[in-house]
């Protein structure tokens, strides 16, 4: 699959573009706050119909416009789908391919598949636990059917049963209705659990040789699951947290305080997140983005389209030459503020971008062939 070309109007910075790409390696260069992760960020929109920021659609919509529009082909089985998203400030966003509006966003789910990966994702190691859980859902969302469904009436439910809990401080005679909550709670709950958990088990099968070339034989990785409770205890210690949950106004069980850990898995087992130096924890970042390809490659058949957002600057050289040489076939959108990096290392570039203040141009000075 490959992103054919690009339409944004009224996207943040950006008042109109329109960019074909190539299928290849494509570079988006120039200073910083121009607008370059903007146009990533309009991409995996597509993707995932949602801001890898986490930013509302209203507040991506350019300053003093009251709508925005993303327009992209994207070719997949040798067909061209044309999707087209309207952001709008004061209603839900209205999505169509090929002419066609769907019901739900939700729908859009699974027809582009992108990996992402930006600084932010460098320090998915030591950083805490949420950032850990985005990983999975986003992956998730992509691959797994009805994953997005589950995890948003996950979400409405705990946000509405910790109302509840707030309530019942007031109006102790509503706890009887925390039943339905709980009932509706286990069973979103425990199909987000188990897909985890087997997604996991999926990564561990890859992360291992690719950890291991990474540091030339001398480490090892593993991911373990680190749910905060199992599908079968979770009816049991939900009640049996009750009390608890109705004095602290929030609820304390489920996967919504899952964490996964990178450990070492050979002996002693080391867990990085607490006692991994920054070089392997970085390693192990990478590592994770690269099982996450080959997982995507594995559930759908096709190669992934592949983002890095400002990340080589963040590597050293021998992690920044294996991620080059891993790309292989992938159609990637790098985003940099030069391109000494790509020259010194000989690196292939099939197109590049100037972009400055919004805009983006053609870079045809660009010579290409001294990449090679």
């Amino acid at each position: 699959m490959i992103i054919s070309s690009l339409e944004l109007k009224d996207y943040r910075n950006i008042e109109d573009v329109t960019i074909d790409f190539s299928s290849g390696t494509n570079i988006f260069y120039g200073d910083n706050a121009q607008g370059k992760t903007n146009l990533l960020e309009a991409l995996f929109m597509v993707s995932t119909t949602k801001s890898h920021r986490g930013t509302k659609d209203k507040d991506i919509i350019r300053f003093e416009k009251e709508e925005g529009h993303i327009r992209t082909v994207v070719i997949k089985n040798e067909i061209d789908y044309r999707i087209d998203i309207h952001l709008k400030k004061a209603r839900a966003k209205g999505i169509a391919i090929n002419g066609q509006k769907l019901k739900k966003a939700s729908q859009l789910l699974g027809l582009l598949n992108i990996i992402f990966f930006s600084p932010e994702d460098l320090d998915i190691v030591k950083r805490g636990p949420a950032g850990r859980r985005r990983f999975l859902d986003i992956e998730l969302c992509q691959i797994e059917e009805n994953y997005l469904y589950d995890l948003n009436h996950y979400n409405k439910i705990i946000e509405q049963r910790n109302k509840l809990l707030r309530d019942i401080e007031k109006n102790p005679t509503m706890e009887v209705t925390l039943d339905l909550w709980d009932e509706q709670l286990l069973q979103y709950g425990s199909r987000i659990i188990e897909r985890r958990e087997k997604f996991i088990h999926e990564i561990n099968e890859m992360i291992g040789d690719i950890h291991q070339k990474l540091t030339g034989g001398k480490e090892q990785l593993k991911l373990v699951y680190e749910p905060n409770i199992t599908t079968d205890e979770f009816e049991k210690k939900l009640k049996e947290r009750r009390r608890v949950d109705i004095l602290q106004h929030m609820t304390t069980v489920g996967p919504h305080r899952d964490d996964f850990g990178f450990f070492s898995a050979g002996s002693p087992e080391i867990d990085f997140r607490k006692f991994g130096s920054q070089g392997q924890q970085r390693t192990c970042a990478l590592s994770l983005k690269l099982a996450e390809i080959e997982i995507v490659k594995r559930k759908t058949g096709e190669s992934p389209v592949l983002m890095l957002d400002d990340v080589l600057s963040e590597l050293d050289a021998t992690r920044r030459q294996f991620l080059l040489d891993s790309i292989g076939s992938l159609q990637t959108f790098i985003t940099c503020t030069g391109l000494d990096e790509f020259i010194n290392e000989r690196f292939l570039i099939d197109r590049v971008f100037y972009v400055s203040g919004g805009k983006v141009f053609p870079d045809k000075n660009a010579i290409i062939d001294s990449f090679i």
